[in-house]
């Protein structure tokens, strides 16, 4: 039986793209919950989890550079941008059973430079989804496939997570793993490879002409990149508001792994946090959307920025009184309990954040640019996640995991002196006319 090619009518366009975009989740969730758990159970230190996770975000951060070269390098037979996702899918696949066979107590360094290899492809992925997305769907169903992507990546996020941990309770870390590989896998078979793109794009030209088409591309992003915001006091608060982290980041990060690994949550126990903190997570961003476009978008950000404050506040004195962990078991039986509450409030009101940040750039984004000028905005919050991961992880160490929580909050705060100078400004009104007996004759 031949497979239908989903592109080909609007319910499979939405369906096709939702279930791209489940590929994409999949191994955030994997690699930052289910195997930075396995990590910190084999004896793996917070820092080291810190600069894995790091490294699973970096890409991320400069994903925009793959956009020139998947535009310019394309294949006639296998589709342009479908090429580039089956191949990418095929070295994610490839790259993270190889991550997962290593030993991550020996072989720390190697297992995090394979997940910096396997976030590039992903990253690759998603800049040729994005490619196809424009290309192949048609005006009236953007919207409802912008929210069903976000929602794939969601569920990605939740299989690769919640789903992998509570399996590898049953069948083992290396059953979790083969899970992780064959539902990429199921994708790739059932979705891409039977897809045929609506809009063919022609052939590249040759090598060279080529080769300076990327550079070309680059050096116009980064130009047009640079005038769109020396041209805009907004947009150059934007910037600087990217770059900071948006409120706390640690419940979000490795951190949340290692404390429940500390305070001796098995996988079911952490599967049931990560699957909360996901699903509240999108409730949120659904609702903090609303809150936005009701209230304004800095004041529901600077509602979500506080409401991650409370729980990481409430976790962090918790441990002040009664104690960190010590080898696996909490000081104090309460603190399990806290733990998983504290994490399903914190992902509600970081959906708020990412509901509320989001609609707060596009306003400030020109339209003419806006490609360009979003994808930057995006691009340096990948960056301040990247960055949080890697001194968490090194605070932990250093302070415990109390202070790391109170430092979190000061460091996420700093956002809020800055949010005020964040305005779009005013359209400008056209200017009446001086006198108007001289307009000229009527020609219409």
């Amino acid at each position: 039986m031949r497979l239908p090619n989903l592109l080909a009518t609007p319910r499979g366009r939405l369906a096709a793209f939702f279930l791209l975009y489940i590929t994409e989740g999949i191994p955030i969730g994997f690699a930052g919950t289910t195997m930075a758990a396995h990590m910190r159970r084999m004896g793996v230190g917070p820092a080291e989890i810190g600069a894995f996770v790091a490294a699973l975000y970096l890409p991320w951060a400069f994903k925009w550079a793959a956009g020139p070269v998947v535009d310019v390098f394309r294949s006639q037979r296998w589709g342009p941008r479908r090429a580039w996702i089956l191949a990418v899918q095929l070295l994610m696949v490839a790259s993270l059973a190889f991550a997962a066979s290593l030993d991550p107590v020996a072989q720390i360094g190697l297992v995090s430079g394979i997940i910096l290899l396997h976030n590039s492809f992903a990253a690759v992925q998603d800049v040729a989804i994005d490619a196809l997305a424009v290309g192949n769907l048609q005006a009236d169903e953007r919207g409802r496939a912008a929210g069903l992507m976000f929602a794939g990546a969601n569920v990605g996020q939740a299989i690769g997570g919640a789903g992998a941990l509570a399996l590898s309770a049953a069948a083992g870390y290396s059953g979790a793993v083969l899970m992780v590989c064959a539902a990429m896998l199921m994708v790739t078979t059932l979705v891409v490879l039977p897809m045929r793109e609506n809009a063919p794009l022609p052939a590249a030209g040759g090598s060279s002409s080529s080769w300076r088409a990327v550079r070309e591309g680059l050096q116009a992003f980064a130009l047009t990149t640079w005038q769109t915001m020396k041209a805009s006091r907004p947009a150059r608060m934007g910037l600087l508001v990217a770059v900071l982290p948006m409120g706390c980041m640690s419940l979000a990060l490795a951190l949340q792994t290692n404390l429940g690994v500390d305070l001796g949550l098995d996988d079911q126990s952490l599967a049931g946090v990560s699957l909360a903190t996901t699903v509240l997570g999108a409730l949120g961003c659904i609702v903090g959307g609303v809150l936005a476009d009701r209230w304004g978008r800095r004041a529901t950000l600077t509602l979500a920025i506080g409401g991650m404050a409370v729980p990481v506040l409430a976790l962090a004195v918790a441990l002040m009184v009664w104690g960190e962990p010590v080898k696996g078991q909490p000081l104090d039986d309460r603190l399990p309990t806290l733990f998983m509450v504290a994490c399903a409030a914190y992902g509600l009101f970081n959906g708020f954040m990412y509901g509320s940040s989001m609609p707060m750039f596009m306003d400030i984004t020109r339209a003419a640019v806006a490609a360009t000028q979003f994808t930057a905005y995006t691009a340096l919050m990948n960056l301040a996640i990247t960055m949080s991961a890697r001194w968490q992880g090194l605070a932990v160490e250093a302070y415990g995991y109390a202070t790391t929580l109170l430092l979190d909050i000061a460091v996420g705060s700093v956002v809020l002196l800055f949010l005020p100078l964040i305005r779009p400004e005013p359209k400008a009104e056209p200017k009446p006319d001086p006198d108007p007996k001289f307009r000229g004759p009527d020609t219409t």
